[in-house]
């Protein structure tokens, strides 16, 4: 991989964008590199969390403008495409996604801390869509940012361009927890554990229901969750965790190879 680093701690998989040079720029061969990589830890099932983080200096610094402005209309069109089908890998996989935010995360690289399940930022941090500031509106990042945060705070960052804090970000819901720099390791490892001694089955399970919920009327959703939770109820692994729930032990999944399929 030209662009991205992965590491791999027990149950948890890290993946490093490495573009410093470019301040981490999501370039049409870092989106490839990143949608192939995510589809093989989602399809080898080794992992049950993926933590996206970035340099020391940034996380990610959006598109690269420098490259949209060399291509053509339709390979621009291209080059958003491919990130299109990165956000659905990134929603399809059965694995839970943190991005771990220590520096800025401008744009695009907003659009992917708004589109990962959970994220953690830095005191350090900060986020912004400011694409109206070069005349392209950051109408991609809009989609995933405002749905993550209140309508107001979005059409602001959208239309003026300007940063936000990480404290503005965590009071908004862009992000789950600010902590200070030396202690984002540390913090990320923690939520990432506390996911990881779960079953990567009912995981894969929960995190489909939930997003496949969303926007349905509320009580669709209920006979649709309704369904989904009388079949999970029979997998084995939730058969598991009820017996060890009695007998006051810790479960013992048996999930890494068992894709438990809930369909809408």
């Amino acid at each position: 991989m030209e662009f991205l680093s992965f590491r791999q701690t027990e149950d948890i998989a890290f993946v490093t964008l490495e573009n410093p040079i470019e301040y981490n720029t999501l370039t049409m061969t870092l989106l490839q590199e990143l949608d192939v990589l995510l589809k093989q830890i989602g399809a080898n099932r080794e992992v049950k969390v993926v933590v996206i983080e970035g340099s020391d200096k940034v996380f990610c610094a959006g598109h690269s403008l420098r490259e949209i402005d060399s291509k053509t209309e339709n390979e621009v069109l291209q080059l958003f495409q491919t990130c299109q089908v990165l956000m659905r890998t990134m929603r399809d996989i059965p694995q839970l996604v943190i991005s771990k935010v220590r520096k800025a995360a401008v744009a695009a690289g907003c659009q992917l801390v708004a589109a990962s399940d959970m994220a953690i930022a830095s005191e350090d941090a900060r986020f912004a869509t400011p694409g109206i500031n070069s005349g392209l509106f950051c109408s991609t990042p809009a989609v995933f940012l405002s749905r993550n945060i209140g309508r107001k705070k979005a059409v602001e960052l959208l239309f003026t361009g300007n940063f936000m804090s990480a404290e503005e970000a965590l009071h908004h819901g862009l992000v789950n927890k600010v902590v200070s720099s030396e202690l984002l390791d540390e913090a990320v490892e923690n939520l990432a554990k506390d996911v990881a001694k779960q079953s990567l089955a009912i995981i894969e399970l929960g995190k489909r229901q939930f997003y496949q919920q969303l926007n349905m009327e509320d009580f669709q959703a209920l006979n649709y969750a309704t369904e989904v939770i009388a079949l999970n109820s029979k997998h084995p692994d939730a058969q598991e965790g009820i017996k060890a729930f009695f007998e006051k032990r810790p479960p013992v999944w048996n999930d890494k190879d068992k894709q438990f399929v809930n369909e809408s």
